[in-house]
């Protein structure tokens, strides 16, 4: 059997590592759970592609959590197969039940000692170690004797990507022991620096909990687009490079400059030959006119997307571009903010010429979900905590979703606690302990996330209730999509995953003379050059996107030193520069943190020291 399964992978394109105690496990599982070779590799294609696997690898670490997975499945199925016949099966987490209430049912009956059937309950005595589904989610067993996949992972806080472009003076930081990550805590402790307090101060009235929602009407979504064409039209004059826009869907023979909104001439997705162009209402009325973008060397659209459009229209239904411009002007200075809504978080953060230093900035970036999807432990989390007590940032700031709606238990209702309490239990405690052990040099950063099962499913979203009575000035909660500055340091975030669905949708050409240019900086260079955390029109359907609560707050109104967008795709830190003419080469760094806990097994993070400068870095992306 052991040459056949060997074979099966090898036909599929899989190579083994550690072949011969893979192997073993395989065959093992085979015979106990009646499983065909060919079935046993089908079902690893299937986990392979499911949790998004980079390399076509068969690991240990990873055999044995899909080794779990179909046994939880093998053994679902034979109780359903049972119970439809009235037959209850009694499993481990019965027995754990019955053990851990063995105090309050002793008596003086004599009966069968169990201490020689103790070692039956051993994991040990099992060749595929048990995942205990149901007390895992109810709460009611001990935590510490229960095997997990995520705690039997290897690799740990092992730096996937490092970016380093701090002097050699600066270079002197020590690295973390990942090693001894998880010695005792009070050793942790006692290893942890005092650092300084950053500034924090947010940007914007943002939304408050509680607010109205889907409200909102055709009328507003019509004033959003337009104010958006408006501004993009005001910016292009202003910059003095073009001049007034004309009515593109007018006949002319001659050249023009014109500026719409991207459109797709029906439902689907865009191509060449469905680019629709609307301007707006005060140049065209708001009508649409068919874009030929074949004489542009290089471009990158979609929907939604504002844009400056040099070219003729000589027959008046056909827009002939030739040249396209995907970025509003802007300069540096020019934010548009309101000092009114600037909201200083302590006495400390009004005066930041007496705390920051230089415009230094120590970060922690993590993004949900922060738990695992077999079980509701938050074991990543409480890794996580662990990283960052033993190298603390001056800020932590953590993504949603925290309560994370797309959790099988969530999605199946098993679990025996409201959302809040899990968000407070799980969450706000572990932060409030973490806070307290670390000292006052720490602040923590909650975003929630359209995907939070204990919070409003609208976008844009307010921020968290907390509701904290000791370290409010410590764990804050910002609204979705936000904009804060600690240390005069200025970031941007949002939880959406507006990459993905930008990529999705967008179509593009490469000059054939021009080098190639990275796919992941110009989906976040779409954002910075739009000023719109989410330039996306229409949204995805996952998307509860409300304009009648404050279209404001999608507004990026300034470049930010640091760019925050948690995304599906593949984690990446990147130095962006700003692409619009006739101003300052002005940079952002762009971090996608990736996400804590992925499947079954770790996910990324990512440690940022900004020290000044984007050019000024010092990052990594750290497996957990």
């Amino acid at each position: 059997m052991e040459e056949e399964i060997k074979s099966e992978f090898k036909r599929s394109g899989f190579d083994i590592v550690d072949e011969q105690e893979i192997l073993r496990k395989c065959v093992t599982f085979c015979t106990n759970y009646s499983f065909t070779p060919s079935e046993l590799v089908s079902s690893w294609e299937v986990h392979y592609l499911n949790r998004q696997l980079n390399d076509p690898i068969v690991e240990s670490a990873e055999i044995d959590g899909f080794l779990l997975q179909l046994q939880n499945e093998k053994k679902e199925d034979s109780i359903k197969e049972r119970v439809e016949g009235g037959l209850h099966i009694y499993s481990i987490g019965d027995v754990e039940m019955h053990l851990n209430n063995d105090d309050d049912i002793k008596d003086d009956t004599p009966g069968t000692p169990l201490n020689h059937h103790h070692d039956l309950l051993s994991p040990s005595t099992d060749p595929t170690p048990l995942v205990y589904e149901n007390v895992l989610s109810s709460g009611k067993a001990s935590k510490s004797k229960l095997i997990t996949p995520f705690s039997k992972r290897t690799d740990r806080f092992s730096v996937k990507f490092s970016i380093n472009t701090l002097p050699t003076v600066e270079n002197g930081k020590q690295e973390p022991d990942h090693k001894n990550i998880e010695n005792d805590e009070d050793d942790v402790v006692r290893r942890v620096p005092q650092r300084e307090r950053c500034s924090l101060v947010i940007h914007g009235s943002g939304l408050k909990p509680g607010c109205r929602f889907m409200y909102d009407r055709t009328e507003d979504r019509l004033n959003a687009i337009e104010n958006r064409i408006g501004k993009h039209t005001r910016a292009f004059v202003a910059s003095g490079l073009y001049e007034e826009p004309t009515d593109p869907t007018s006949a002319s023979q001659r050249s023009i400059f014109a500026v719409g909104m991207i459109c797709c001439d029906a439902e689907g997705r865009l191509n060449e030959k469905s680019v629709m162009l609307q301007s707006s209402i005060e140049h065209s009325g708001g009508e649409c006119v068919r874009l030929d973008l074949q004489r542009v060397d290089h471009y990158s659209i979609f929907p939604g997307q504002v844009v400056g459009i040099r070219g003729h229209n000589p027959s008046g239904h056909c827009f002939i571009a030739s040249k396209l411009v995907d970025s509003k002007p802007i300069s540096v200075a020019d934010e548009n903010l309101n000092p009114l809504k600037k909201q200083a978080i302590d006495k400390e953060s009004q005066s930041t010429h007496t705390i920051c230093k230089q415009r230094e900035l120590s970060m922690i970036i993590a993004a949900g979900p922060f738990t695992t999807t077999d079980n509701l432990l938050f074991e990543p989390l409480i890794e996580l905590l662990q990283y960052a007590k033993r190298r603390p940032p001056q800020l932590l700031i953590l993504l949603g979703p925290f309560v994370d709606s797309e959790h099988p238990d969530i999605k199946k209702g098993t679990v025996d606690r409201t959302f809040d309490e899990i968000f407070h239990f799980e969450i706000v405690r572990k932060l409030e302990d973490y806070v307290e052990r670390v000292g006052s040099g720490t602040r923590v950063l909650l975003v929630p996330s359209i995907r939070d099962a204990n919070h409003d499913f609208v976008f844009p979203q307010p921020g968290l209730e907390i509701n904290l009575s000791d370290f409010k000035s410590q764990i804050v909660s910002l609204a979705n999509p936000g904009i804060f500055e600690a240390n005069e340091v200025k970031v941007g975030c949002c939880t959406v995953d507006v990459l993905k669905q930008i990529s999705g949708e967008e179509i593009s050409r490469t000059a054939a003379d021009g080098k190639p240019i990275d796919r992941m900086s110009r989906l976040a260079n779409h954002i910075l050059n739009q000023q719109s955390f989410y330039p996306l029109y229409p949204p995805a359907e996952s998307v509860p996107l409300d304009f009648s609560l404050a279209p404001e707050a999608l507004q990026l109104s300034l470049v930010p030193d640091v760019l925050i967008l948690p995304s599906d795709i593949k984690y990446f830190v990147k130095v962006l520069s700003s692409e619009s003419e006739g101003i300052n080469n002005t940079k952002c760094v762009a971090v996608n943190p990736g996400r804590l806990a992925k499947g079954e097994g770790g996910g990324t993070f990512v440690e940022l020291d900004y020290c000044g400068d984007s050019n000024l870095i010092n990052a990594s992306i750290v497996g957990i």
